[in-house]
């Protein structure tokens, strides 16, 4: 979205996009294998739990593999971020350089501190915070600044916009997880409000997510094309229908994988409709 974002003001760097693509790619990773072992460690990941079973818990990687694959990702996303910065400003380090690398290293602890460590953020009820601020705020302004050297327009609407998604990711699969986190003591944000407000509040995401998008269009009207990522809305409806009305938490399973294709595909439509418009 940040580089979609960038072309459409004209200040575009291919090599800005290959090497944010890469670094998110191994935060995804790193993300997703510390959660793994930050759950199993502390036993959230019992027999209780909803959901396709995890690597530690079915037993296919030990700890001391995960803990290795997580510090060999931990560097990866380091290194790809500093090339990023390299290539943004040329070589040179200045001030910005240097918030950049401390905001790079936040991400990394952020990945790392959501199950991990004592007193995991995501035990807190914070987890929909965190993905909000870096797969939303962080992640779409931060690239369309490392592009562009600059915050311009309305860009902060569809960066709110992926990060409220982002959160509806997280939120259905802490739907999906209620008995079993709160059986295991992780008090996500779906077992402080309860399992009824916590499908409000889906609705409630999805739908102001979608909104601002509909609001930067028409704030920065070009073309029609710009509305190309409405196709997606039938599919949203599903997935708010399915959220809304089912309470066999088996079913919700799917509905992950659902909204983080649409939101992929949300994002692909708007940026085509941005070139083509």
């Amino acid at each position: 979205m940040g580089s979609f974002l960038a072309y459409f003001y004209g200040l575009f760097r291919w090599e800005v996009l290959l090497w944010a693509s890469l670094t998110t790619l191994f935060l995804q990773v790193l993300s997703n294998l510390a959660n793994d072992y930050g759950d199993y460690v502390t036993g959230v990941d019992g027999e209780h739990r909803q959901g396709p079973d995890r690597m530690m818990q079915s037993g296919r990687i030990t700890a001391k593999s995960m803990k290795r694959a997580i510090t060999l990702f931990s560097v990866f996303s380091f290194l790809t971020g500093i090339i990023l910065l390299y290539v943004t400003f040329h070589g040179k380090i200045n001030f910005i350089f240097v918030i950049f690398i401390l905001v790079g290293l936040g991400a990394i602890a952020a990945a790392m501190k959501y199950t991990m460590g004592k007193n995991p953020y995501g035990y807190r009820g914070m987890g929909d915070l965190f993905v909000f601020i870096f797969f939303g705020l962080v992640g779409v302004m931060g690239t369309y600044f490392l592009h562009t050297l600059e915050l311009t327009g309305y860009v902060w609407l569809p960066a709110v916009s992926v990060g409220l998604l982002s959160s509806g990711v997280l939120n259905v699969n802490n739907i999906r997880d209620e008995k079993s986190d709160e059986v295991s003591g992780k008090n996500t944000l779906v077992v402080m409000m309860g399992g009824k407000k916590a499908r409000v509040y889906q609705l409630i995401l999805v739908s102001f997510s979608l909104l601002l998008l509909i609001l930067f269009t028409t704030l920065q009207f070009v073309s029609y094309w710009q509305f190309l990522f409405l196709l997606t809305l039938p599919g949203f409806i599903l997935h708010l229908k399915t959220v809304l009305t089912s309470y066999d938490h088996s079913k919700l399973d799917p509905e992950l994988k659902r909204l983080a294709l649409l939101t992929f595909v949300t994002v692909v439509l708007f940026g085509i409709g941005v070139v083509i418009g």
